[in-house]
């Protein structure tokens, strides 16, 4: 009896892995951790996972093992990083904040190996706060994304039609660069570009009504801000407008603007179905590669022709997408909100979208192929071996490779499961091929 009912749930784990290998699925209650693992086509590294249920930040093998944690006194405001030196650059979620809509923070820390905050910087006021995202330059500062209060008189004297603006007012972005003493050593404003020009942001551009709250205080919500040595420029994105952004860190001047033409009068605008010429509808998490294209994570929110996600490979030269990926079902990783997408240094791509928790790399050129796939077993209620109406989530996901200068030294071998006794269905998936680790029974997990 008990070999026949293991041999049904081998049979029952390759069968659901196959589908969510290819299609993905939608389930009111689904099997969490590591769903599918091709060793010889997924980068070899571990990924960074900061749960958005969670003070605790993981770093997590190949086999979805925990091989090191760091832990907060503060949830996750949103993600982190991992420097070279194998400290831990990671937002936290400040109380009280002074805005009502999501992604504010307040608060930067830098946090070593064994856990010690070694740097923090705060940005948390009536007036300002710092929210989603940030990132180290080069030459050790910090790139800082923040919101400033503008009351409704003072953006109605910018020029802000009055019956589209409410009594709160309205919370532009702004950008800060601070050194290692937590000074300011470089600002730029959006509300120092208002405008109607290409190079401009326009303060009567708004999210359509139907969205809410989102077309009211929170204006321009940008989620990206990262520093761009070879051109000293710096990469923004905004969710509501739906661009990206390159500016020029010497002048502050908009240089690039790609997305949505119809936000400064050009192009023909969305209208009831139809995309017309905007190519971003709520994108998220931007990066420059080495060959000097975007890569973007196009989340597809309100997007007339039909909600979906997809990550595109842009030539900002010659504006064209050269490279993209998508399911073939629009729900297999849809989110609404956030999410992320990194190239790795194979070629692959890794990608999260974050409501469900969900992170997957993906490999190959004009046919991509999920090479791992990875459902967070984090939520509210702890770890879990099932998630239910998707209650874990994610910002942001990164993989570092193995021969990353941050595990110089560091021991990676004692490896835990987030959970003991869940099933593990990548091992009963496809063939691992020749190149496959050979697996090893973890230690149990330590009692809470």
């Amino acid at each position: 009896m008990i070999r026949k009912l293991k041999g049904f749930l081998m049979v029952l784990a390759i069968v659901l892995t196959s589908y969510v290998s290819t299609h993905g699925y939608e389930a009111i209650r689904g099997v969490t951790g590591l769903l599918k693992y091709d060793a010889s086509k997924a980068y070899q590294g571990y990924t960074l996972i900061p749960p958005q249920e969670s003070k605790t930040t993981y770093l997590v093998d190949m086999e979805g093992y925990i091989v090191h944690t760091w832990l907060s006194e503060y949830p996750p405001g949103l993600h982190g990083l991992l420097l070279e030196n194998g400290n831990l650059l990671r937002g936290g979620r400040l109380p009280n904040s002074p805005v009502k809509f999501g992604g504010a923070g307040g608060l930067v820390q830098e946090i070593d190996w064994n856990g010690k905050v070694v740097w923090e910087y705060k940005n948390h006021s009536p007036n300002s706060i710092q929210h989603h995202t940030f990132s180290r330059m080069p030459n050790g500062n910090t790139l800082v994304l923040c919101w400033e209060k503008k009351t409704r008189e003072e953006a109605i004297a910018k020029g802000r039609k009055p019956d589209t603006i409410r009594e709160d007012g309205i919370w532009p972005d702004y950008v800060q660069e601070v050194n290692r003493e937590g000074k300011v050593v470089w600002e730029w404003h959006v509300w120092d570009h208002i405008g109607t020009g290409p190079d401009q942001f326009d303060i009567n551009f708004t999210l359509p009504s139907k969205t809410g709250v989102l077309a009211g205080a929170d204006w321009t919500h940008f989620n990206v801000v990262e520093y761009i040595p070879e051109t000293d420029q710096i990469i923004c994105n905004s969710r509501n407008f739906g661009e990206t952004y390159l500016i020029n860190h010497k002048t502050g001047a908009l240089e690039f603007r790609w997305g949505n033409p119809c936000a400064y009068g050009k192009g023909k605008c969305p209208s009831f179905v139809d995309d017309g010429d905007q190519q971003l509808f709520g994108p998220h998490s931007v990066t420059r590669l080495e060959n000097g294209n975007l890569l973007i994570f196009d989340n597809g929110w309100q997007r007339p022709e039909g909600n979906r996600s997809r990550v595109v490979e842009l030539d900002p030269k010659n504006k064209v997408i050269v490279w993209q990926y998508a399911a073939r079902s629009a729900t297999s990783f849809y989110s609404a909100y956030q999410g992320s997408t990194q190239r790795l240094p194979n070629g692959n791509t890794l990608i999260t979208s974050s409501i469900g928790g969900h992170i997957f790399e993906v490999a190959g050129g004009a046919r991509p192929q999920v090479v791992w796939e990875f459902i967070i077993p984090v939520t509210a209620r702890g770890a879990s071996c099932f998630f239910e109406d998707m209650t874990s989530g994610i910002h942001r996901a990164y993989r570092y490779g193995v021969d990353h200068p941050a595990f110089k030294g560091k021991d990676l071998s004692q490896r835990r499961p987030f959970k003991l006794g869940c099933l593990e269905l990548w091992r009963w998936s496809e063939p691992q091929g020749p190149q496959a680790p050979q697996a090893k029974e973890p230690p149990p997990a330590p009692k809470q």
